[in-house]
This record gives structure tokens, C-alpha cells and sequence, in this order.
């Protein structure tokens, strides 16, 4: 409402000089009265707040990186940036970790980094890893390393996009969709001379899902499926992160932290990472921009719902003969011990559930013992 604005006018008070006086008088008393009052409830209030200052700590900008145990060194605050603590020497210093057993393959238009253990010639069979967001093949190393001691030839692929492998941008060669990353696997697969029926690992959201709706279009090249902590039913509920990635501005914003696949493997676990874990999880994000671009492109096209939905379907009794272990952290902190029952219900013939205490959204990297004690007995 528009306020009307008014020249100011001349008024005749029918007072007498005395009364005006005695009122002003009065005013100025009330006047120096109500300052005195206000100044001693501001000194009491700034008293008050001293004292919580005392107890309140000192902002730090950078809190939401050294609150976290793994990642105190990710960011340093020297007195000299330029020395130390800057991005180039947190490169120099992470480099060449994580990359175990790793090389890299070209297949169609695009690199792939692979890890592989074992002989292509072994006669115990061939086992596929395939992790899932915002995560890479490392999470595999230990189980890998093991079962290859016990006569197995093991593979784990970074999918397009993610770990070490190429992050095309969308647009030019992938997109970022299901069915592309089906086609890239099938070539990589091809590439490297995997024969068939083999044996498949699944772990996680999005490109892990991926991983179990290719196998349903798949069934003829597998031997047996196991399945660690991933989404397999509608109600399977979906972490804050891939939502908050669907966001238009925030996601971008959000998809360029370098520590987000830490962060995300650690609040899902009931441990905090070592460093040398860490650094090798954050090193694809702080060596540019290109994964966390993938990821947003990768979270923003899937249809989690409808792909849950083929999920529990597809492994229902009367569609699924295949045998399947379903390996689960019971300390998953995004997807509850009852996603796993539920899962194991619809089809309970086939479908054989072993817990694992103490081992959260990752098993393969909370406690890959358990993990490769339950793959050499089903496999």
C-alpha cells in the first residue's frame, strides 16, 4: 500500500508557555530514564553474549572438510598457500595411487581403466565386478587380489564416466543413458575376451543398477549373479546425494565437490576411511571437472523407479532361475537389512541371503574377508 506523503504545516498549540515547558521537562526526564534502561539491558545482553561466544567455536570455512576424520589433508591452510596445500600438490601427492593391477583398454570410442587378477586361462571361470556411484572398480582391490589366489581370472571396470576411465561429454559420443552404458559394457566385454557363462558381481546405485537391468537382458551370459548392498526393490529408499544432483543449479554446484565420493562411501558406513583410501576415491574429482559432470548427466537421466521396478520383477520367481547370492552389510546407512529380505521373498528358491556384521553400504571395502568367504563358497 503506497504511503501518502504530506507538507509539513504550521500548528497552533493553546498552551501557555509554562505548560510547554513542564512538558518538556517531563520528556526529557522520560527520555534520559528510557536511554539509562536501554543501555543497561544492551550491556547485560553483550554480556550474555560473551559468555556464549566462550563456548561457541571459531568459524572455520572449511569445517565441512576437517570435521571429517579422512579428510583433514584434502584441503590445508598454510601460511603459504603457494607452498603448500594447494590443489596441484594434492595431485602430485595422490597421483598414482588407487590404480592396482589397473591399465587402460580401448573399446569403440572410448578408454576404459580395468583391473584384472588372475589367468584368462583358468579353468575356475571368469568373475565381473561392477560397482556403482559415485564410486570406481578400486572399492574391489582385496576381493579381487584373493579370489584370484583361489584360481579365479577377476575384472572390474570404472564405468564410462566414472574412476579412471574416459568422461565423454554429454552430447558428443554418450549420453549418459542406460541403454549406452549396456552397449559400452557389451564392447568392453568383447574387447576383453570374456567368455561365456560368467560369473557377475553387483554392487550399488545408478550405474550399479545398470549393471543388474543389463544382466536381465543378459541371463544367457551368466553363470551366477551376486549381489551386494544396491537397490532391488521400489521401496528401496534413495540417498539425499542423487537428489539433491537432480536439483537444477545446486546439482551443478554440488557435483563439483571433490570429496563427494568419500563423504557418500562414509555415510553409508559405520567406519570413517583411512587417507589412503580417501585420496584415491577424491583424486578423479580433483583432477577435473569431468566426473562430477558425469554424474549429474547420469543422475539426472535415470528413472530410478522404473528401474527398481524391473529390478524386482525381473528377479521374481518364474522370470529368474539363475542362482543368486544376495551379500549384505546389515550397518547400511541407505538401505535397510528389510530391501534385502523383501528382495529374497519374491523369489526365495533361487535367492540365497547371507548377512555380514560390521560391514555397512560397501561390503567389499568395509570387510572383504566376509565378502570373498561367501563368493568362494557360491562360486
Amino acid at each position: 500500500m503506497a504511503l501518502a506523503l504530506h507538507s509539513p504545516r504550521l500548528i497552533n498549540f493553546p498552551f501557555s508557555h509554562t505548560t510547554i515547558n513542564a512538558k518538556a521537562d517531563y520528556s526529557r526526564q522520560w527520555s534520559s530514564a528510557t536511554t539509562r534502561r536501554r543501555t543497561t539491558i544492551r550491556a547485560n545482553a553483550d554480556d550474555k553474549d560473551k559468555d556464549k561466544d566462550k563456548d561457541r567455536p571459531a568459524f572455520n570455512p572449511f569445517g565441512f572438510v576437517t570435521d571429517n576424520p579422512s579428510s583433514r589433508s584434502s584441503i590445508q591452510l598454510p601460511e603459504n598457500p603457494a607452498e603448500d596445500g594447494n590443489v596441484g600438490q594434492m595431485l602430485y601427492r595422490i597421483e598414482d595411487k588407487g590404480k592396482e593391477y589397473g591399465s587402460y583398454i580401448k573399446s569403440g570410442k572410448f578408454r576404459w581403466f580395468v583391473r584384472e587378477t588372475g589367468s584368462a586361462e583358468t579353468r575356475r571361470g571368469t568373475i565381473v565386478f561392477l560397482h556403482g556411484a559415485p564410486t570406481q572398480s578400486y572399492s574391489y582391490r582385496v576381493v579381487m587380489s584373493q579370489m584370484s589366489d583361489v584360481g579365479f581370472r577377476c575384472i572390474a571396470p570404472d564405468w564410462i564416466g566414472f574412476g579412471f576411465s574416459d568422461k565423454p561429454q554429454p552430447g558428443y559420443g554418450f549420453d549418459y543413458t542406460e541403454k549406452e552404458f549396456h552397449e559400452e559394457f557389451d564392447r568392453l566385454l568383447g574387447v576383453l575376451n570374456v567368455k561365456s557363462p560368467f560369473f557377475l558381481v553387483v554392487q550399488g546405485f545408478l550405474v550399479g543398477s545398470y549393471g543388474l537391468t543389463w544382466a536381465l537382458k543378459n541371463t544367457s551370459k551368466i553363470s551366477k549373479l551376486a549381489i551386494l548392498n544396491s537397490p532391488l526393490t521400489v521401496s528401496a529408499p534413495i540417498p539425499g546425494l542423487f537428489q539433491q544432483l537432480r536439483i537444477p543449479l545446486y546439482g551443478e554446484f554440488t557435483c563439483q565437490n571433490a570429496i563427494m565420493a568419500e563423504r557418500f562411501i562414509e555415510a553409508g558406513s559405520p567406519y570413517v576411511l583411512k587417507l589412503e583410501k580417501a585420496d584415491v576415491y577424491r583424486l578423479p574429482y580433483l583432477a577435473s571437472g569431468g566426473p562430477g559432470f558425469a554424474l549429474l548427466e547420469a543422475a539426472r537421466k535415470v528413472n530410478f523407479r522404473d528401474i527398481l521396478s524391473q529390478i524386482a520383477a525381473g528377479f521374481a520367481s518364474g522370470r529368474w532361475d539363475k542362482p543368486v547370492l544376495l551379500v549384505w552389510g546389515i550397518s547400511d546407512k541407505y538401505l535397510p537389512q528389510s530391501v534385502a529380505e523383501e528382495f529374497q521373498k519374491g523369489n526365495p528358491t533361487t535367492i540365497k541371503l547371507t548377512l555380514i556384521e560390521g560391514a555397512g553400504h560397501m561390503p567389499q571395502e568395509d570387510w572383504p574377508e566376509k565378502v570373498v568367504n561367501s563368493l568362494r563358497v557360491f562360486f
